[in-house]
């Protein structure tokens, strides 16, 4: 009869043989059918590498990190990812249609135009958080002309990009 240590260590060498099986799995998944998201029926703890900065659909001068989403974890209600605002970088005016959104900045600094007309304005700088409602139209750009903006981002919309609504129409508001 196996004592408690030899039971765990079983146990634990069970683990890491399921854990190796569901990589592999994932990863011919993702090879097969790469636009399909990973959605676990049992969600467990995970940890993953930053994805490859990309631009989303807010425009080429907003370059985004993902990190925690459905579409890496089969995260349900959270996505976090890091963004980067290059010198003299801005979004699109958009909105996250029905999720809100939390940001802290981790360096630079951060101006951002919000309301329904773009009419208020606020300033983010490094060490601070800032808090966007659901469905705020907003437009946040880099205040430097020489230093990137960077900052965490979390919203409740799962998705990369799922709930982002442009908003062509405010993008001239405030200059190009």
């Amino acid at each position: 009869m196996l004592d408690q240590k030899q039971t765990e260590l079983v146990k634990e060498k069970e683990s890491i043989e399921a854990d190796q099986k569901k990589s592999k799995m994932t990863e011919l998944k993702e090879h097969v059918m790469p636009d399909i998201a990973i959605v676990d029926a049992t969600p467990t703890c995970r940890v993953v590498g930053a994805g490859a900065e990309a631009s989303g659909k807010q425009g080429h001068l907003h370059l985004y990190t993902p990190g925690i989403s459905v579409e890496s974890v089969g995260a349900r209600r959270i996505h976090l990812q890091i963004v980067r605002f290059p010198p003299d970088g801005r979004a699109n005016a958009h909105k996250h249609d029905g999720h809100e959104t939390a940001i802290y900045v981790l360096s630079g600094e951060s101006g951002m135009w919000y309301g329904e007309r773009l009419e208020q304005h606020l300033i983010a700088r490094a060490g601070e958080f800032l808090y966007i409602p659901a469905n705020m139209p907003h437009l946040p750009y880099n205040l430097s002309a020489s230093e990137s903006c960077l900052a965490v981002i979390a919203r409740t919309d799962p998705n990369d990009q799922e709930s982002v609504v442009l908003l062509p129409e405010l993008d001239g508001a405030h200059g190009p």
